[in-house]
């Protein structure tokens, strides 16, 4: 079979990328009781990076594996930075040459041998996957030359038929089943997300059906998995955040469908953003939208965004921003993400030329996974501090969640405050004794202390904000005091 054959759904194909895993190889599961992510073996794990996609230069490479010795660099240096996860799209359809399916049911061999070499990398460097079957942007976009089009020979008169027409929705599944065929023993798949930035559009503007489709895919991948691996990956559904507002109703899709294990959204707001003024702008937007989508999640489940960047500055004005300011952008959102309940540091889509995330961002990544290990994240509420929360002699954006016996906070001043100290006043916790480790975000430095609460439980702080953000680790102590 050349290159440039078709592979149909039960060929075989030569199998040149991972073998199949070890029986006892973890997966990603929700903890027990706490809205964070577990290994099968009960280790907390934590999705720390970014969107990729196979057309930009990080992967790019690896087609008709062009050269596979830059993609392996690429991924020891995130590994080395504390990457975990990466979201893609398994084919990319900004151009015509990328696509899973040649036409419907038809896989390439050039791109399952693509994905055949990420699943070995992903494996060998403990990076997973957010998986997504199509880059519906794009797709939409260039309607006429997608596999599934009526213009190529496909099912679907249009995107806004793809959930009601039954043989483009059998498609769509068949895409599923393939890849968990192929790929699904893996570890390396952290995650399905069954469809990027679901909406009623593709049902013709009907949310019953809308919600139908997740039931109908959602069921029958976790029933083949069952079959094949014994087991399920985790699965979710993600939203345009602005469709989410336009239309609430998607709520129930996003946050509360019950088949789906863990909630993402992609966080996209005008000004704030989409194109930030200053670098507060994102990071206070971040904060305030994952306290509302935390707020709509049921008790347990996890949340995270998955994707968000200055779309606006970058695609509608076509202007890339200044390194030092889309890094400080870029860190601070992170931190605010965590500090506001999410699930890590939300999930970057780059927005620069060159399409890729510059190496302060990783170095910034590198803080965040260096930080995580402070927490119990498998006994830890999410719930935003919001009033038991005060920090006196401050100006800039203070956010942080926590339960009774541990918290969470970040402290963001403005680009013109000076150094200061800061009197953080903690309510709510256990009477007791706390381990307080202060993270300065920009360059790692820790400074660690041991403080007893006052008889009403609030726990009083006193940091240094020397004009560059802190994070706050609190947890208990008994014995410190």
């Amino acid at each position: 079979m050349n290159s440039g054959a078709v592979m149909r759904q039960g060929e075989t194909l030569r199998r040149v990328g991972p073998p199949a895993a070890p029986p006892g190889s973890d997966w990603i599961r929700c903890a027990e009781g706490a809205p964070y992510f577990v290994t099968g073996a009960g280790e907390v794990w934590t999705p720390v990076g970014h969107n990729e996609a196979i057309t930009w230069p990080n992967i790019a490479p690896l087609y008709r594996r062009r050269d596979p010795e830059a993609v392996e660099r690429h991924f020891a240096e995130l590994a080395a930075h504390g990457v975990t996860c990466l979201r893609l799209m398994l084919d990319y359809s900004q151009v015509r040459h990328r696509h899973l399916e040649h036409r419907v049911g038809g896989f390439s061999p050039a791109m399952v041998r693509l994905w055949d070499d990420l699943i070995t990398l992903g494996e060998q460097y403990g990076i997973r996957y957010l998986l997504t079957p199509f880059d519906t942007f794009f797709m939409a976009l260039r309607w006429k030359w997608h596999p599934y089009s009526h213009h190529t020979g496909g099912p679907a008169t249009s995107p806004e038929t793809m959930f009601t027409c039954p043989q483009t929705r059998a498609a769509i599944i068949n895409r599923l089943l393939f890849a968990t065929r192929r790929w699904g023993h893996s570890p390396a798949v952290f995650a399905w997300d069954l469809w990027n930035e679901i909406d009623s559009f593709y049902a013709g503007r009907d949310m019953a059906v809308t919600h139908a489709f997740v039931t109908e895919v959602s069921e029958t991948l976790r029933a083949e998995e069952l079959r094949l691996h014994g087991r399920s990956h985790l699965q979710t559904v993600s939203v345009f955040h602005p469709n989410l507002l336009a239309d609430p109703s998607l709520g129930e899709v996003i946050f509360r469908h019950p088949a789906l294990d863990f909630a993402s959204i992609h966080l996209y707001e005008p000004e704030t953003i989409d194109a930030p003024g200053h670098s507060l702008a994102p990071a206070e937007a971040t904060a305030r939208l994952m306290r509302e989508a935390a707020a709509q999640c049921p008790p347990g489940r996890p949340l995270m965004d998955s994707e968000h960047g200055p779309v606006h500055t970058f695609a509608d004005r076509g202007t890339t921003l200044p390194e030092s300011f889309d890094t400080a952008c870029f860190r601070r959102t992170q931190w605010a993400h965590l500090a506001s309940g999410g699930a890590g540091g939300g999930m970057r889509w780059p927005y620069r030329h060159p399409h890729v995330l510059l190496p302060a961002m990783h170095v910034a990544q590198r803080v965040l996974a260096s930080f995580l290990p402070l927490i119990d994240w498998r006994h830890f509420d999410r719930a935003a501090l919001e009033e038991r929360l005060t920090v006196h002699d401050f100006s800039g954006l203070a956010c942080g969640c926590g339960d009774a016996r541990q918290a969470v906070i970040a402290l963001m001043p403005h680009e013109t405050q000076g150094p200061t100290a800061s009197r953080i006043e903690i309510a709510g916790l256990e009477h007791g004794c706390y381990s307080v480790i202060q993270v300065n975000t920009v360059t790692g430095a820790r400074e660690e202390s041991a403080v007893h609460t006052h008889q009403d439980g609030t726990l009083v702080v006193l940091a240094m904000c020397a004009g560059q953000d802190l994070a706050i680790a609190i947890t208990p102590a008994p014995d410190a005091c």
